[in-house]
């Protein structure tokens, strides 16, 4: 298989293993959103990671294949790639990137469908596609602008280039950046924390927040307040308020 899902603590890894590069065919493409619609109905898992490995998340497109696609081909297939990133990004529960190595063109893409982007110190991102004559087209036109801003994104697709890690950290393309060798074991603990946490509470703060920043701030408003009181009829409020009444802050425990 050239993507897995493997369950522990609470952490689904959603795992790409496709050597050398872990080049994003059509049937890896397919698998993520497999994998994707799989670790949301899964009540074991209760946050997830993007892995690619130890030596590189993604480096791309599988590109022999693309080239052998003509327009024909592409109308049919553009929106399954997309849908197959999305599927990540509409996972109701935290999802973070371990970024090692290359996280080029498709495999940025991916990283950009998480929550928080954890990278090693050498790692390299990008969205090259313009140097195939392309534009990204699994949602980097998108992500990419409402994660760092549009002048920026237009910097990184109209020429191509590369970003090491502490560029990436300082535009706000990833979040934190770590010796290479503790991307996945950092990774993992910040899904480890969120897997012991309310599990609907979480669901709603991140349909929140994805829903308002695509909308207006009064569509935003009626989501938030809507889920605010909904989750006044949930055993995890019930829960958290009563330890903080009885115990202080910080110390519930939810199922």
């Amino acid at each position: 298989m050239t993507v897995t899902l493997e369950v522990s603590e609470g952490v689904g890894t959603l795992r790409l293993d496709r050597p050398p590069m872990n080049a994003l065919d059509v049937a890896t493409q397919d698998r993520i959103k497999e994998l994707a619609g799989e670790a949301t109905r899964r009540e074991d898992v209760r946050a997830v990671v993007v892995y690619g490995g130890e030596k590189v998340f993604a480096a791309g497109a599988d590109i022999k294949e693309m080239q052998n696609m003509d327009h024909a081909a592409m109308v049919l297939r553009a929106r399954d790639l997309q849908d197959s990133f999305t599927a990540v990004a509409r996972i109701p529960k935290p999802v973070v990137a371990a970024v090692t190595g290359y996280a080029l063109g498709g495999g940025c893409e991916l990283a950009l469908c998480a929550d928080y982007r954890i990278a090693a110190d050498n790692a390299k991102l990008g969205q090259p596609e313009i140097l195939l004559g392309l534009i990204p087209g699994a949602g980097g036109t998108q992500r990419l602008p409402r994660l760092v801003g549009p002048s920026r994104a237009k910097d990184l697709i109209f020429t191509g280039r590369m970003v090491k890690a502490d560029e990436a950290l300082a535009i706000g393309l990833v979040d934190r950046v770590v010796p290479a060798a503790d991307v996945y074991t950092e990774a993992h603990a910040w899904a480890a924390k969120l897997a012991q946490g309310p599990a609907i509470a979480l669901r709603a703060a991140k349909e929140a927040i994805d829903t308002g920043v695509e909308t207006d701030l009064e569509t935003g408003l009626a989501v938030e307040r809507n889920w605010f009181a909904g989750l006044f009829a949930t055993e995890d409020r019930e829960r958290g308020m009563r330890s903080f009444v009885e115990e202080g802050p910080g110390k519930a425990k939810f199922l």
